[in-house]
């Protein structure tokens, strides 16, 4: 019973973690001038992606390569299926032309990428050193050419955050440190105890990894997703959705890599990683029904998301 007391502690501080680096970190972008629409694109999906890296970083030098792939497998589908799914029961996620060229043709285009590297089942130091460079690069670009048109068009108003816009620089900057330790501190009892969950009842640490440790570090994006739909700032919704998931391998694959190469399983290939491709198609063919998703097209979301589960478990 212990563990999973430790496991709830862990991911609650993990939760704080996040909460207190998305505010510390958006804080800051809204001193910068910064839009809301970029910030959910670069700054709100890194950090709503911390919890993921700290994990899969301790899990892998930990010798527990499946959870730190599960993982970030495991949060990609249920960034899309789960937490989009969930998001557009509360508000409809209107789409723009932008999304369908920019934000989703990157996000599917890094997920076979990273599909591609996996087939020899490794990803190597220098397979990961190509991913963060490709993460650096992607974010450069945000920040040069989309942050520009974005900026025009939608004013950066302080307003939109609550009390994060008020923040001094001090407060802002202590959030972050704040964040970051928590994020640290989390990730150890979650990895942890999950570890130890998976040994007692005999179940792989792929199945873990996909299922509690992914839905748990994806908590940050849902809750950050549902409050912007609630809000109507949809652009923010899902742009966190889809720079979360490129973030997730770019950053977190590659940072992970480069500390400690990644072997991955070939049930991993065989099944999680199909299921992850097949619902970010899903999610194309959805966007461009009615450039919207609303509450039809994130039950079927939902839908494929528990499927996902069924042939899982």
């Amino acid at each position: 019973m212990i563990i999973y007391f430790f496991l709830a502690i862990g991911l609650l501080i993990l939760l704080l973690g996040g909460k207190l680096l998305v505010d510390g970190a958006s804080s800051i972008a809204l001193k910068l001038g910064m839009s809301a629409g970029l910030i959910g694109l670069t700054v709100v999906a890194f950090g709503t992606s911390a919890p993921e890296l700290l994990v899969s970083i301790n899990a892998s030098l930990k010798g527990n390569s499946d959870i730190s792939i599960g993982n970030v497998v495991g949060s990609n589908i249920s960034n899309i299926a789960l937490v989009l799914g969930l998001s557009s029961l509360f508000y409809p996620i209107l789409i723009r032309q932008t999304h369908i060229r920019f934000d989703y043709s990157m996000m599917l285009l890094v997920t076979l990428i990273f599909y591609t590297l996996s087939l020899d089942l490794i990803i190597s130091v220098w397979e990961g050193i190509s991913l963060f460079i490709s993460f650096i690069a992607f974010n450069a670009y945000l920040l040069r050419n989309l942050g520009k048109g974005i900026e025009k068009s939608q004013e950066s108003n302080p307003e939109e955050f609550g009390p994060v816009g008020n923040y001094t620089w001090a407060a802002s900057i202590g959030l972050l440190v704040g964040g970051t330790i928590g994020l640290y501190f989390g990730s150890e009892l979650l990895v942890d105890n999950a570890i130890l969950i998976s040994r007692q009842f005999g179940v792989s640490e792929r199945v873990i990894g996909v299922t509690i440790v992914a839905i748990g570090t994806s908590l940050p994006e849902l809750i950050t997703s549902i409050i912007a739909a609630l809000s109507k700032r949809t652009d923010l919704a899902l742009g966190n959705i889809l720079g979360s998931n490129i973030m997730n391998i770019l950053s977190i694959i590659g940072i992970t890599a480069i500390i400690n190469p990644i072997n991955i399983s070939e049930a991993f290939i065989q099944s999680d990683y199909l299921w992850m491709i097949g619902i970010s198609l899903l999610l194309f063919l959805l966007m461009r029904r009615k450039m919207r998703i609303s509450q039809f097209e994130g039950s079927i979301l939902l839908l494929s998301y528990f499927a996902y589960l069924y042939f899982l478990l």
